[in-house]
C-alpha cells in the first residue's frame, strides 16, 4: 500500500471534479433529510459517479507519470 505515502501536486483546475464529488455526496445525503429536494437525487447521483470517476482518473494518471 506503498500508494497512500506518494505525494502529488495538484492544479486549481484538477480540484473541481473532486470538490464537485464532494458536495453531490453531501447534497445527495441532504436529500434524504429534506424532501423538498428529494427529486433532485437521481442527478446528484449520477454527478457524483461522473466526478467519483474523473477524479479517480486523474489521480490515478498522476500517479503513474510521476512513477
Amino acid at each position: 500500500m506503498n500508494f497512500l505515502s506518494k505525494k502529488s501536486t495538484w492544479t486549481n483546475l484538477e480540484f473541481i471534479p473532486l470538490k464537485l464529488c464532494i458536495a453531490s455526496i453531501y447534497l445527495l445525503l441532504g436529500v434524504w433529510l429534506a424532501e423538498y429536494i428529494r427529486h433532485f437525487q437521481g442527478l446528484l447521483l449520477v454527478l457524483f459517479v461522473i466526478c467519483l470517476t474523473l477524479s479517480l482518473h486523474l489521480w490515478l494518471t498522476k500517479m503513474r507519470k510521476e512513477n
